[in-house]
């Protein structure tokens, strides 16, 4: 089911209904609704897949009760063994079984050996590389004692599939969201009007600018050998805003949604193209996996607080495989090492801390110093963009090639105005707001009511009459 589908505009309200009017006296029951409305939720795609959910769940919920009860370091360790085995396996049978068939089958060619292959018509549950990573939280968190299982089968499996951050994150910690099913929840109208807010903002970031954006990036990279290095470079900008208003709008209505029912999810942006270096990026964009992979991968390697060799092979490890979790495909793999190499002057001369503030803070406009910088990540993302969005590594290459040629100077041949128009208006409202945790949070003592109902009801129908065609989130396919 779509955020962004008459579907879920049904679906939402019915269940918020039930939620606060039906089963608000008893949170046994409030949980249970939450985990049935989530099975609707995702077996609105496909209901067969709900069964990876359930024997995760399963797995983990059972992990946690095994690791509570036994003392036994090298027991608990297999037990962990075995959550991470299962889960993992699910993944990489799911989402990257024909990947490495058929990088094995190309090996063998290379050296001119011809072998046949067996790759299967897999589907890719959608959301599986969330779920999965926040299932692994928990028991990780579990085994380092760093928080208590629980014998809440109904909280449990509704931390595991709960609906408004399912399929496309946040990614959870279990420290975090696990003991919030635990607690009575009271309807705060505050937070839950600022939550619609937050809905709006997302809504109008994945239909009005990220559906915008990818209608005319799909065109130019699809047909990118008939385009000038000036369009080429158009469609890479296209890109980055479809990328971003697509998946931190999905963020924004997440966590909007998940405040409507009283939770509070983990931020996972904060404008992002804003940033002054690569490292300040990195702590912006998809927060939830990229302090994942700091937790759970980077930091038991050994972190930087290891010699400069070990530093650059942990860089390595966890931006290739960032890049490889978000699919099966070289160019990610070749994104991430790229953003590794982006990343590591920075660590190695122990620069990646300097950007912590706000940028331009208190300030109406940046300095030249701070333009310069934000231009410059900027610059630099989009070339690693090539490579995520491209077909293949080929393609990546004829694309920048096609960039970087004299052309890149002329007029684009491909150059919507009202595109152009609205991510500049866009980009504008995003700068104001930079020290907020969304464009739409505003002080409501401050702005009259009419003036707020007027804002509201212009973004409505600004949506309305410029969405894009309707499209999928971006992220599913992750």
């Amino acid at each position: 089911m779509l955020f962004n589908s008459f579907e879920f505009a049904l679906f939402l309200p019915i269940v918020f209904i039930l939620y606060w009017f039906v089963t608000n006296k008893n949170l046994k029951l409030q949980n249970l609704l939450i985990v049935i409305a989530s099975y609707i939720f995702y077996g609105w795609w496909d209901w067969r897949f709900l069964s990876l959910i359930v024997f995760s769940s399963i797995i983990d919920y059972s992990v946690g009760l095994g690791l509570k009860s036994q003392q036994n370091n090298a027991k608990r360790k297999l037990l962990l063994i075995c959550s991470i085995l299962v889960n993992i396996g699910f993944l990489g049978f799911f989402k990257y079984y024909n990947f490495f068939v058929d990088s094995f089958v190309d090996a063998f060619s290379f050296f001119g050996q011809t072998i046949s292959s067996s790759s299967l018509n897999i589907i890719l549950p959608v959301g599986i590389s969330f779920y999965t990573f926040q299932t692994l939280s928990y028991s990780i968190d579990v085994y380092r004692r760093k928080l208590e299982p629980t014998k809440n089968i109904i909280a449990f499996f509704a931390f595991v599939s709960f609906f408004p951050q399912l399929v496309a994150g946040p990614i959870e910690r279990a420290t975090n969201l696990l003991p919030q099913f635990y607690k009575e929840r009271k309807f705060d109208y505050d937070n839950a009007i600022d939550g619609m807010r937050q809905i709006l903002w997302g809504l109008f970031k994945k239909i009005v600018i990220a559906d915008n954006c990818a209608l005319w990036a799909n065109r130019i990279f699809d047909g990118s050998a008939d385009y000038s290095g000036s369009t080429l470079f158009l469609g890479v900008i296209f890109f980055a805003f479809q990328i971003y208003g697509d998946f931190s709008g999905y963020s924004d209505i997440a966590i909007g949604t998940s405040r409507l029912f009283g939770f509070n999810l983990m931020r996972n942006f904060a404008f992002p193209y804003f940033s002054r270096d690569i490292a300040e990026f990195w702590r912006r964009w998809h927060i939830s996996l990229s302090t994942w992979f700091r937790d759970y991968v980077y930091i038991p390697l050994g972190g930087s607080k290891v010699g400069n060799i070990a530093k650059v092979r942990n860089t390595f490890i966890i931006f290739v495989v960032s890049g490889f979790w978000h699919g099966a495909n070289w160019t990610f793999i070749v994104w991430g090492f790229i953003n590794a190499l982006y990343f590591l002057p920075l660590l190695l001369f122990k620069k990646n801390r300097i950007n912590t503030d706000q940028v331009a803070e208190n300030k109406l406009l940046p300095s030249f110093k701070e333009f310069l910088q934000m231009g410059t990540t900027f610059f630099i993302t989009l070339i690693a963009w090539v490579f995520f969005r491209a077909e293949n590594i080929q393609h990546a290459f004829s694309y920048l090639a096609g960039i970087f040629s004299k052309s890149l100077f002329s007029m684009p041949e491909r150059h919507p105005k009202d595109v152009i128009i609205l991510l500049v208006l866009f980009v504008v409202v995003e700068w104001i707001q930079r020290d907020k945790q969304h464009a739409l949070q505003i002080d409501t003592i401050k702005i009259p009511r009419f003036l707020r109902w007027s804002l509201y009801y212009g973004i409505i129908m600004v949506i309305h009459l410029m969405g894009g065609t309707q499209q999928e989130f971006i992220y599913f396919q992750f």
